[in-house]
């Protein structure tokens, strides 16, 4: 992540060190730079790390979630559900197979999938359910276990913002059937673009290794081991390869995730404490049942608080250096969706009303204690100035 100014604070930033620099090195000076040892050895480390039997490394987040679906054997008329809150990603990977999204809101406090507002939307023709660790907070998958079992419908987790995070002890990556994670440079770990899905069924991995590579049954590195030329496409797949580059930095990055979790939770425990006495924000909800991971920290301004304005406290904020962002427009209200699937205001009224609320405020290891102080000390004097401000208007 980059930022046109010194002087901001960007909502996210990568961190690397040398031992990344001379982790790529070592693979610019190697016989090996796309489908070699390091993509299996990345692989097998993150599936260690989160416990899972199978890991499928691909050249983005996208190309995950959409290789997970093609997996999953998820194809045209299927319906999925997904909620409104989250990427466009998320669902674009469902309209990639064919598949038809299906919104379901979200819950007020956590802004998480709403297990309750899931049923009513379930018909003969949906075929998955896709939850969402929005910011870093699993999802309640006990529940969203359930209600997949019972309809015999697969569970997939968008676990793009929760690497590292868990839900009653059990580690994110390991609670659906796949689990699907970025690398993106605002995420946990950076491969500059990469993406994995984690899952404990070999079939679905298969699946999804032929998938990357164009539907063909063995990749380049296979068949030089096995001294052979021929090769078959059984598939019809994609270029969705992740290089030997990239994971030999996502392999030195995840020997740092642990201390950077700690960072990213002591740094939100500091804006806990910080915006605590701040009437004019809400921070969002954390359940006791998890173990948050902190992609993002979101905020949301109480609106009735002064007819307190979204769009003059993020430009004051702005101004001052912070490099809030806001995360998400909800998929639905997305102009391709309206268009195409007929979606609008008020199928998800709950995520519509936090959209308008929304800030994501700045939040990555790298960050000195001198910048978070500056963040707290910015966001309450602004709101606190346009609550003043604009209620005296009123």
């Amino acid at each position: 992540m980059t930022t046109s100014s010194p002087n901001v604070i960007p909502y996210a930033r990568q961190w690397l060190d040398e031992d990344d620099v001379a982790a790529v090195c070592e693979v610019l000076r190697s016989a090996w730079m796309t489908t070699g040892p390091k993509v299996a050895e990345f692989e097998r480390a993150l599936a260690d790390w989160v416990g899972a039997k199978e890991a499928v490394a691909l050249s983005s987040g996208t190309a995950a979630v959409h290789a997970a679906l093609y997996a999953l054997g998820i194809g045209p008329g299927d319906e999925v559900i997904a909620p409104g809150m989250t990427f466009v990603a998320t669902t674009n990977a469902i309209v990639f197979q064919g598949g038809i999204p299906v919104f379901a809101d979200v819950t007020p406090g956590s802004l998480l999938l709403d297990p309750g507002k899931i049923e009513a939307l379930i018909t003969p023709r949906t075929r998955a359910l896709i939850a969402v660790d929005y910011t870093g907070h699993p999802c309640d998958y006990d529940a969203l276990r359930d209600i997949a079992q019972r309809h015999d419908v697969a569970l997939v987790a968008d676990a793009c913002h929760a690497l590292g995070g868990q839900y009653k002890g059990r580690h994110v990556g390991t609670l659906a059937d796949v689990n699907i994670f970025s690398f993106h440079p605002a995420k946990h770990l950076c491969t500059g673009e990469g993406g994995m899905v984690t899952t404990q069924n070999p079939e679905y991995a298969e699946r999804m290794r032929r998938f990357r590579n164009h539907g063909i049954a063995t990749d380049f590195r296979q068949r030089a081991e096995q001294g052979t030329w021929y090769y078959e496409m059984v598939d019809l797949g994609y270029n969705y390869r992740l290089t030997d580059l990239q994971c030999a930095l996502g392999i030195s990055q995840l020997r740092k995730l642990p201390q950077w979790l700690r960072r990213r939770r002591e740094i939100a425990r500091r804006y806990d404490e910080g915006f605590r006495d701040l009437p004019e924000i809400s921070p969002l909800t954390v359940s006791p049942e998890v173990s948050h991971a902190y992609h993002l920290y979101v905020i949301l301004l109480n609106l009735d608080r002064g007819q307190l304005d979204r769009g003059r406290v993020y430009k004051a904020l702005r101004d001052e250096g912070i490099g809030v962002n806001v995360h998400y427009i909800p998929v639905h209200l997305h102009p391709f969706y309206r268009q195409r699937f007929g979606t609008g205001p008020g199928l998800c009224p709950v995520a519509e009303a936090a959209y308008e609320r929304m800030l994501t405020v700045p939040l990555f290891p790298a960050m000195t204690e001198e910048e978070i102080d500056r963040v707290q000390a910015a966001i309450t004097h602004v709101v606190q100035l346009h609550h003043r401000s604009e209620a005296s208007a009123s």
